[in-house]
């Protein structure tokens, strides 16, 4: 594995988003003096956050999983992530909700989800489901460690023993058609492939390899952080100040100074100038590029996954007349299979939408002011550069739009009392700096996974890695975590747990 040479003592971290908070955590774990440089005047990246009224929306991810990458980034410096943050289990982890009206509570526990399966759809199905929990989860075993959670110098590096396993069991099939070996029942294939769309890819083209997200959120579990997903960043942030990090909030990179091929300083628009011996670089890829100066050259044009439109809605609570809306429930609309022709193909709104609507206000109630519950909508839509969409002319129509189906479909009488609190649009996501305007970053495609990925490397900058969504391993909080960490190994090699060494203090005046 390829690593930075001579010194790295000093490490600078731009952004403290997850992925930069992670590599910060296991570079000070491992004695570096680190210093993290954030444009925000708070920690979270992309777990963005706007206080309205009394509501404190989280205007980033609301599905965290996968609590052991979580545990990993506390251990890097001896803490542990109970010690620091609340985290909640969410049971049910979705409610999926039917175009015919169905609906299907979907448990990580086993006999509890092939319980309900079956009293949803048969004893068949419910043995499918087994099958299939099975296949996922040796494919996320089989994944993790030869994929996912290392760092690749070149293609040759996926010639390893789990790739003849991971071809063995039908990783390089298509995601469609292996879910649907085991599952016959359509509106539970839904389930476990709605995942696809979120990695920029129809599951029928999907290949199964992709499937690990599933695996993510129907058996790992889904966590929620008391506080809002805001806390998990906060408590990372915490977490490393002990440690000895030291945070510039409210702080651009403007500049980094060189010595040859090596960043010996990183400057500010605040006239700071940071000296370092290493530097990893989180911002988004453009500016990730520009601040290099250089950009790798590669075979075809870089692909964005869909974007979205995300919708905050506060009202009065109301009693439920059948069963309280879970925290996490996802709508399908009919023409399911429309909805990736429409996104990825055409470039259009939905004609028949698939939302995800959260009530964050399920897990803790302080999110609201008292009495009143708090909705997140999301809406995938196809982002700037598939897409022609005018969202300054469309996108209030288009806000009145998802409100009506979320009443038609989840809540009825949602609009009683409702206050639309804010509203994020492709358009908006392209004003933070994301690319073609979508939050979910490049599209996992084959031709953008493992050492196919934009690397965390770039030749010409010999101690500049990279991190976060837009490089290994991809998209989400557990792969952000995992990019700082690989990021992390980058510079010191890779220390196994027994090796590493906190240094408290390390780097305060």
């Amino acid at each position: 594995m390829r690593t930075v040479q001579a010194r790295s003592d000093r490490v600078v971290v731009v952004g403290a988003g997850f992925a930069g908070l992670a590599a910060a955590l296991h570079l000070a774990g491992r004695g570096r003096e680190v210093t993290v440089v954030e444009r925000e005047s708070w920690p979270g990246g992309r777990a963005g956050r706007v206080d309205v009224d009394g509501y404190r929306l989280d205007t980033g991810p609301t599905v965290l999983t996968m609590p052991d990458i979580i545990d990993e980034t506390f251990a890097a410096v001896g803490e542990t992530a109970s010690a620091r943050v609340d985290l909640l289990e969410v049971d049910p982890a979705y409610r999926a909700q039917f175009a015919d009206g169905s609906s299907l509570d979907v448990h990580s526990d086993a006999d509890r989800m092939a319980t309900a399966i079956r009293d949803f759809a048969g004893a068949e199905q419910a043995a499918g489901y087994r099958q299939l929990r099975d296949w996922l989860t040796r494919l996320y075993r089989i994944e993790f460690d030869g994929f996912i959670a290392r760092n690749f110098d070149s293609p040759l590096s996926m010639l390893n023993p789990q790739l003849a396993r991971l071809a063995a069991i039908g990783g390089f099939r298509k995601w469609e058609a292996m879910v649907r070996r085991h599952i016959s029942d359509p509106r539970l294939r839904r389930v476990f492939t709605f995942q696809s769309l979120y990695a920029g890819v129809a599951p029928q083209q999907a290949l199964a390899v992709y499937a690990v997200i599933a695996y993510m959120d129907t058996v790992s579990g889904v966590l929620f952080p008391r506080g809002g997903i805001r806390a998990l960043p906060d408590a990372l942030a915490a977490a490393a100040t002990d440690a000895g990090v030291r945070f510039h909030y409210g702080a651009t990179v403007t500049g980094l100074e060189r010595a040859g091929n090596r960043v010996t300083a990183v400057h500010t628009d605040s006239d700071q100038r940071i000296t370092c011996d290493a530097v990893v670089l989180t911002s988004e890829l453009p500016q990730t590029y520009a601040l290099l100066g250089r950009e790798p050259r590669r075979i075809g044009a870089l692909r964005p996954a869909p974007s979205a439109v995300v919708v905050h809605i506060g009202r009065p609570s109301r009693p439920s007349a059948n069963r309280p809306l879970a925290h996490h429930n996802i709508v399908f609309g009919g023409a399911w299979d429309q909805t990736f022709a429409d996104i990825i193909r055409d470039g259009r709104l939905m004609r028949d939408p698939s939302l995800l609507v959260t009530r964050p206000t399920a897990g803790d109630p302080s999110l609201a002011p008292a009495g009143h519950d708090l909705f997140y909508v999301l809406a995938p839509a196809p982002n700037l550069s598939r897409g022609v969409l005018d969202w300054s002319r469309i996108g209030d129509a288009y806000t009145e739009r998802l409100l009506d189906v979320v009443a038609a479909r989840l809540i009825p009488g949602l609009r009683e009392g409702a206050k639309v609190l804010h509203v994020v649009d492709p358009a908006d996501w392209a004003r933070q700096g994301m690319i073609a305007g979508t939050p979910f970053a490049l599209a996992h495609t084959f031709a953008q996974t493992g050492p196919f990925r934009p690397a965390n490397v770039v030749r010409g900058a010999d101690n500049a890695v990279l991190a976060g969504s837009s490089t290994v391993p991809g998209v989400g909080v557990p792969t952000a975590l995992i990019s700082g960490r690989l990021a992390a190994d980058r510079i010191t090699g890779i220390v196994e747990e027994s090796r590493r060494t906190v240094v408290s203090g390390a780097g305060r005046p």
